[in-house]
């Protein structure tokens, strides 16, 4: 049997596979694979192992003459029609809790540099402009004593959450339903997503991709947030209305954003780029050796137990 892999991968997954007696065809050029090229190479494959930059659209699909089993190495999985894929018999899988303290370090790093004001300071420092200590030079804000709100209280939410309380935050958290294991070790109270907006210090977005939380954050709600709260988002950047919130940060009704993900990504709006209150990551949540090689090697024991007629390990 065949498995496609549409980009080298950490973790020698190309050997684990070989060892399991599956032949491997991997895509190595240093780019994101063109459709055309994903359709080509992947048409006669048993299983495909996609990145979460790789569209596994219903043309792709159609065209997956003997595939059994998507692995997409990632959480989310809005890259891939997964009922479509279902329809045609095909499981789809995902690589859930190995991510969550990547994720969750990146994101209290992304807090602590808005706080503190870091890129505007690094860059301050490398144009030679520090010449003295100064009473208001690059003042920040403490996150003592403030309010983070959590959008999205699974297992990265929760995460952060922990991180957070040694701060000396209070935590409020938004999800459709009440999570009493996130209340309990947090001591959380759950609000609506207006009331997190309007009283949060620190908002931070941990909820998949889907039709539910496209624009979740949007024009009119994001009007309640505080002029000196920090927006941060390493989930998807479709989640908000990307425009709006270039918006309010040019006019200052923020204090900060900390993105590590965007709205049409990999293009970047270039109105980010000219603004100093905005801290700009490539999509790095899970870039650690350790989880990113931990995600290869999930999707590789998916697709391995898939076609050896056993279970998938982590299904969608």
């Amino acid at each position: 049997m065949k498995v496609f892999i549409t980009q080298e991968l950490p973790g020698n997954v190309e050997e684990y596979l070989l060892s399991q007696g599956f032949e491997v065809d991997l895509y190595k050029k240093n780019n994101i694979i063109s459709k055309r090229e994903l359709i080509k190479r992947a048409k006669e494959a048993d299983g495909l192992i996609p990145l979460l930059t790789n569209s596994v659209d219903r043309e792709v699909i159609d065209n997956l003459k003997r595939c059994k089993v998507i692995a997409n190495v990632a959480v989310g999985y809005n890259n891939i029609d997964v009922a479509y894929a279902k329809s045609k018999n095909i499981i789809v899988t995902n690589t859930p809790g190995i991510l969550d303290d990547a994720t969750a370090d990146l994101t209290l790093a992304l807090i602590l540099a808005c706080a503190r004001r870091l890129r505007v300071g690094d860059i301050f420092v490398r144009k030679n402009k520090f010449t003295a200590w100064m009473p208001q030079l690059m003042l920040g804000v403490e996150l003592a004593g403030k309010t983070a709100g959590i959008i999205g209280a699974g297992r990265i939410g929760i995460e952060v959450a922990k991180r957070l309380l040694p701060f000396k935050t209070k935590i409020v958290y938004y999800s459709r339903n009440r999570k009493a294991e996130f209340e309990k070790v947090t001591g959380a109270k759950k609000v609506s997503l207006n009331a997190l907006l309007k009283n949060s210090d620190i908002v931070s977005i941990h909820i998949p991709l889907n039709k539910n939380t496209y624009h979740i954050l949007n024009r009119e709600n994001m009007n309640l947030l505080k002029p000196t709260s920090i927006l941060v988002n390493t989930s998807r950047g479709e989640v908000i209305e990307e425009k709006y919130l270039i918006e309010i940060l040019k006019k200052k009704k923020i204090f900060a954003a900390g993105l590590d993900v965007y709205e049409g990504e990999p293009k970047i709006n270039p109105e980010l780029f000219k603004l100093d209150n905005v801290f700009l990551l490539p999509h790095i949540g899970s870039a650690t050796t350790e989880t990113r090689s931990k995600m290869a090697q999930l999707a590789a024991k998916n697709v391995a137990a898939v076609l050896s007629n056993k279970k998938p390990l982590t299904p969608v």
